[in-house]
């Protein structure tokens, strides 16, 4: 699953290469990937790429919307005078379009195709109204982006969760959208938090030093492209390099850790790897 800086990379890559450009025809390939409409779409000019949470909102003219879940194993791939590809990588990046994995694709006023790849099925593209997008399930519930959060509300929302897990309450994509596994360690561990302390336990300094610290280090990765491990590279088909230069903590268990020299150690909270410094995190 894309974090929210892998998605956001994403978007951008898209931007440069798909805004302008006007719907010819819709390919469907598989039923299951497409919902909605696809002739709405067709002689629409893609007007903008926009991000959600974890979801791709690619806007078109006539107040249309085509949302885009990449899920687990979902690629976006433009094949134009230059190829950029985006998402889970594989040998489609470099192979003829569209490939056995090719779900959806569409073709552009300038000959390119945007195609979406995607070898679980569990991605999808929607077809939606601005209506749509004020009532959908899944984009109503989620909460704010850590940029967006104050710091008040964000320390008011963690005392809603007194007694669970601090990991499994920035995780939880209706409290605040877009964190990820690797982001909640490298978060916990800029603010001196082991991951399962109990939301009731933090302070207001606590809850402000963590808001702060998920800011960062998802910045951080943004400006890295993105945190990529083995699953996700840029826009340009190129690995992001945030697990490299900058993450502290996580899949560094056995490291020395950078701020006290103490080792980093691995467990499991809320059901997920936690990486944590057990001298820096109380």
């Amino acid at each position: 699953m894309p974090e929210l800086p892998e998605v956001e990379t994403i978007k951008r890559g898209l931007e440069k290469c798909i805004v302008g450009r006007r719907i010819m025809k819709v390919n469907i390939l598989c039923d299951k990937s497409f919902r909605g409409k696809p002739e709405l779409i067709v002689g629409k000019t893609i007007v903008n790429v926009r991000r959600r949470g974890k979801a791709l909102l690619i806007g078109l003219d006539d107040k249309l919307t085509i949302m885009v879940h990449l899920r687990m194993t979902g690629q976006m791939i433009h094949d134009g005078l230059e190829r950029f590809a985006a998402g889970h990588p594989g040998r489609e990046f470099t192979e003829n379009m569209p490939g056995r994995f090719t779900r959806i694709y569409i073709d552009l006023d300038d000959g390119s195709h945007l195609y979406f790849n995607d070898l679980r099925k569990f991605g999808f593209w929607k077809v939606m109204d601005e209506l749509d997008l004020a009532t959908d399930e899944f984009l109503n519930k989620l909460g704010p982006e850590p940029w967006e959060m104050k710091a008040n509300d964000f320390y008011v929302m963690l005392g809603r969760h007194k007694n669970a897990p601090v990991k499994a309450v920035i995780l939880d994509q209706h409290n605040i959208a877009g964190v990820g596994n690797i982001y909640a360690d490298e978060g916990c561990f800029y603010a001196g938090i082991l991951p399962w302390r109990k939301c009731g336990d933090l302070g207001k300094e606590d809850a402000d030093k963590l808001l702060e610290g998920l800011c960062r280090v998802m910045q951080a990765s943004i400006d890295s492209g993105g945190s990529t491990m083995k699953d996700y590279v840029r826009a340009d088909g190129t690995k992001g390099n945030y697990l490299e230069k900058f993450a502290q903590v996580f899949r560094r268990e056995g490291c020395e850790c950078p701020r006290c020299g103490g080792e980093i150690l691995k467990t499991r909270t809320a059901g997920r790897g936690t990486h944590y410094c057990g001298g820096c995190q109380k």
